[in-house]
């Protein structure tokens, strides 16, 4: 377990000082050439816009299994399958914000954010699953003591309820989110935080894109649980990567409206909160002109945004999903899409990049089935030699800002423009342990001030949008990418005691916020 250390060195404060007052010149000289209209500042955006930065549990906590926490699928799979994790690291220590949080958290307040978004782990609170098995008072009064720090600094929480981290137990009784069972055994958990957070808590969200945890957990089996079919070979003990996924989304739609129907009945009159959830999604660029692609596009959003974000508003499926994946997409009775529809009152939406889209004019395949390829599209990265956007560290992931300001348009249109809070964008780099090139991320600098001018775009055209939060606070534990990717504005020194260190991008957002 790494010891507590300063949150900043000494001799970086000094920096801080010099920085701050040079910083717009210092970076506007080394990033790329945009034309940024003045004042280009928060003050663009109404004084109730919230500006933050996102983290999650896992992730970041570390302590995996002191002061009675139990495991969770995630412990279990890093600890079994260290082959899936690029570097064989794990969360265990992570970036020990479970001992440090205080320090963290008023190196927030320093850079200036409105709000501070965190998860809750579920085992934390109950060990087991189950609330009949026993509460965890010691992760409680943990989170308790979180939620007043950040509060005493006048910033807002926003708390998420599920980042993944099933816990163990249920997996091992009922298969998890294959089961309805889970239902009930989520909402008893989020009714345990609304009871002794909810006074303080006013911005909830039931669940992280369930799309990732589907698609990764039950279709390519690289993350928690790591199921998939057998074809695949990809190491995974049992699955379905044709029928899973849809299961365990249909039952994720389920336990959101659940505890969102128990917020809004039960707590929100008194705790005056808002509850909402989580997707994510790429923009997808048709590939031509052609109608075959532009229809392949639409495709493409049905089969990540829509796949939860259509049930959540129209209370069933798009037509798209029905019609390919058949009989393999469970269906909702009448009184399930009653409890699913409108089941929000904020949409979160989390935005890294874009790809082309184009109509895979081959025949689906019959035998080896996989939600990944239900939607008959080909989805690449680039179009006559061109990339879609600038490269980064991630060889996945381009800089594409104009897709969220198309992302944001679509859901105006297309989902009667329901309040949107943008809970993560970011970059990654690759392979950086210096601290000095580390803190140097000119890229991500230019990155937040395009997509910032792509939101601020969105904003005037009547999108109804209501904050942007960095992914991530820090450099973390990135799921399969281990620590080989940063995609912090705060960087890490995991060579130094874990040694917290502002990059530019952090310093450059203190600056775009305190105007």
């Amino acid at each position: 377990m790494a010891s507590k250390g300063p949150f900043l060195a000494v001799g970086l404060l000094i920096f801080l000082a010099t920085f701050l007052a040079t910083a717009e010149f210092s970076v506007a000289a080394k990033v790329p050439s945009r034309t940024i209209s003045t004042p280009f500042n928060r003050t663009i955006f109404p004084s109730s816009f919230l500006f933050g930065a996102s983290t999650s549990s896992y992730q970041y906590e570390g302590a995996w299994n002191e002061d009675g926490k139990g495991p969770s699928i995630i412990d279990t799979f890093v600890h079994t399958h260290p082959e899936k994790i690029l570097d064989r690291s794990n969360g265990d220590i992570a970036l020990d914000f479970y001992h440090r949080y205080k320090e963290d958290v008023k190196l927030a307040k320093f850079e200036g954010l409105d709000a501070f978004r965190f998860s809750i782990a579920w085992t934390r609170i109950l060990p087991k699953g189950k609330l009949s098995k026993g509460v965890n008072q010691a992760g409680i009064d943990h989170y308790n003591s979180l939620i007043n720090e950040i509060v005493a600094l006048g910033i807002k929480p926003l708390v998420t309820l599920f980042h993944w981290d099933v816990p163990q137990a249920l997996e091992a009784e009922y298969l998890g989110f294959l089961s309805p069972k889970i239902v009930g055994d989520y909402t008893d958990f989020v009714e345990i935080c609304f009871k002794h957070f909810g006074d303080r808590v006013k911005l909830w969200s039931t669940m992280n894109e369930p799309w990732i945890f589907t698609s990764t957990g039950y279709d390519s089996g690289s993350l928690a649980p790591g199921r998939c079919s057998a074809w695949m070979n990809s190491n995974c003990s049992a699955g379905n990567s044709g029928t899973e996924p849809y299961i365990a989304g249909h039952n994720i739609l389920l336990a959101h409206a659940a505890a969102a129907k128990l917020y809004r009945q039960k707590y929100k009159p008194i705790q005056k909160g808002e509850i909402g959830i989580i997707l994510v999604s790429h923009w997808f660029e048709p590939f031509s002109n052609k109608p075959e692609d532009k229809r392949a596009s639409k495709r493409s959003l049905d089969f990540m945004l829509g796949w939860y974000l259509h049930p959540l508003t129209y209370g069933d499926y798009p037509r798209t999903m029905k019609r390919l994946v058949g009989k393999r997409l469970p269906k909702f009775t009448p009184k399930e899409s009653k409890l699913v529809k409108d089941s929000f009152d904020f949409l979160g939406l989390n935005y890294y990049t874009s790809n082309f889209a184009a109509h895979l004019s081959s025949p689906p395949n019959t035998v080896n089935i996989t939600s990944g390829t239900d939607n008959q599209v080909n989805q690449t990265i680039s179009r006559n030699g061109k990339f879609i956007g600038d490269p980064t560290g991630v060889s996945i992931f381009y800089v594409a800002p104009k897709g969220l300001y198309k992302i944001l348009v679509y859901m105006k249109k297309y989902y009667n423009n329901p309040p949107v809070y943008v809970t993560e964008c970011g970059m990654g780099e690759s392979n950086i342990d210096d601290v000095a090139r580390g803190t140097n991320d000119v890229q991500r600098v230019d990155f937040y001030k395009r997509h910032i001018m792509a939101l601020h775009r969105s904003f005037r055209e009547g999108v109804n949008v209501k904050a942007f939060f960095a992914w991530s606070f820090f450099d973390n534990f990135e799921w399969g990418s281990g620590y080989t990717q940063r995609f912090g504005i705060n960087f890490i020194d995991y060579k130094n005691n874990l040694k917290r260190y502002p990059k530019r991008s952090a310093l450059w957002m203190k600056r775009f916020l305190l105007k």
